[in-house]
């Protein structure tokens, strides 16, 4: 009965665990990504260029978010660090500076508001995805972290959807208040329900053990043939991705000559729902096909990067609003596969010591080179075009992202030839 009743205890942790920390990452994206949807309006407001709007919206979040996220993740990995305490004070950090956005009056105040907001999510994941790995078994770690990832998708169809409406009501800085606000609240409840499983003795094999150095942990990523290829296509997607969410929103605005509100809406949920299922597929079928072979935890990201190309290049080619929405569902369910699949194979080339640091190698890869460079390369090159294009140099530029999907699923299959010989069994 003892034993049934822990059972049970454990059981119920999980659960509150991760609706909590689907809540806080739902609240990470919606925060992170508002500013895409508000972009246009902020730039008519400022008189900013495109160039300016990319830096704003991508390299002042993801340069301070990515430089501060690999020592928070060697203060999360030490068997003492209170992960749940560390993810309760990023939450209320970076709402707070969500909020602050609503307040500038200038350029450069927006823009170290955001250097604000990057500075309070860099730590959230290295330490969530630690948690999750503490607490779920190997077997589930591929959905448990795709269950985590479904905060991105839902969080970007939130802050398109409540950004867009609130922008199109009360006007952006209103929105970025009335957002950013609650997630100070929430993260006092997420300190006081959520369990922490070293506290509880409740860590998986590894998840007391000494930290060991930093050059330990960094040898055994070295040592790995998988990882860097995966970080590479992980890294490549993040560029993509963040670059036609950002870019896309504008795209509507400017060539289909929708407001924010209805961009919001119906771009938002559009993307929003595929990217919902694309991530909890992307999960599903790797823990699924890859206890079979464990090279098949990536083969869905591979052959979807590649199918999702010409159907994106359609998408953006179509006179009618309506008709490329319907063709960007399919290639958007495709790209999002990959999430799960690629942050479960990283907690799993590395020990327990070793995985807060191996999620944020990942995410300082992403957001360095996608949500940091992604944007504002597309601003630039779109900014380079107008003198050809005019007006729909935007679109030229989602030409291009929709074929370069290509290279990342190459770089997927490279790594799962390495999967099966590295993956560890705790």
């Amino acid at each position: 009965m003892a034993t049934a009743a822990a059972g049970a205890a454990s059981a119920r942790n999980i659960r509150i665990t991760m609706w909590m920390l689907l809540i806080v990452y739902i609240l990470n994206f919606l925060d992170r990504q508002i500013v895409n949807i508000l972009a246009e309006p902020i730039a008519r407001d400022l008189d900013l260029s495109d160039t300016q709007l990319g830096l704003l919206t991508g390299l002042a979040f993801a340069l301070f978010y990515a430089t501060l996220g690999i020592p928070i993740a060697r203060y999360a990995d030490r068997p003492g660090t209170d992960r749940v305490g560390l993810i309760s004070v990023s939450l209320a950090l970076w709402s707070a500076m969500t909020a602050l956005c609503g307040l500038a009056q200038n350029y450069v105040q927006l823009l170290l508001a955001r250097i604000g907001v990057g500075v309070g999510e860099a730590g959230c994941t290295p330490a969530a995805h630690s948690l999750i790995s503490d607490a779920v078994p190997r077997e589930k770690r591929a959905s448990a972290i795709a269950f985590y990832g479904l905060g991105i998708p839902i969080g970007s169809l939130l802050g398109m959807v409540t950004g867009g409406t609130l922008a199109d009501w009360l006007g952006w800085r209103e929105a970025f208040l009335i957002v950013g606000l609650p997630g100070v609240l929430i993260a006092l409840v997420f300190w006081k329900l959520v369990p922490e499983p070293r506290k509880l003795g409740l860590a998986s094999e590894g998840g007391h053990a000494p930290q060991g150095s930093f050059g330990e942990a960094w040898a055994e990523l070295r040592r790995s043939k998988a990882f860097l290829p995966l970080c590479i296509a992980a890294s490549l997607v993040a560029f993509l991705s963040y670059g036609k969410t950002t870019w896309g929103t504008i795209f509507f605005q400017r060539s289909h000559g929708l407001t924010p509100g209805e961009v919001g809406l119906m771009f938002g949920l559009v993307t929003g729902i595929a990217g919902i299922m694309g991530t909890w597929a992307g999960g599903w079928l790797a823990d699924k096909f890859g206890k079979r072979d464990a090279r098949h935890y990536l083969t869905g990201p591979a052959i979807s990067m590649v199918l999702a190309a010409p159907l994106l290049y359609l998408a953006y080619n179509a006179d009618d609003w309506r008709m490329a929405l319907v063709l960007l569902f399919l290639p958007t369910i495709a790209n999002t596969l990959y999430y799960g699949p690629t942050y479960a194979c990283a907690q799993t080339l590395v020990s327990a010591k070793a995985r807060a640091l191996a999620a944020s190698v990942l995410l300082f890869a992403q957001n360095l080179i996608g949500l940091g460079l992604g944007p504002l390369l597309f601003g630039v090159l779109s900014d380079a075009l107008k003198p050809v294009a005019g007006p729909e140099s935007v679109r030229w530029v989602l030409y291009g992202a929709a074929f370069l999907g290509i290279v990342p699923a190459i770089f997927f299959w490279i790594a799962s030839r390495h999967l099966k010989a590295e993956m560890r069994k705790d």
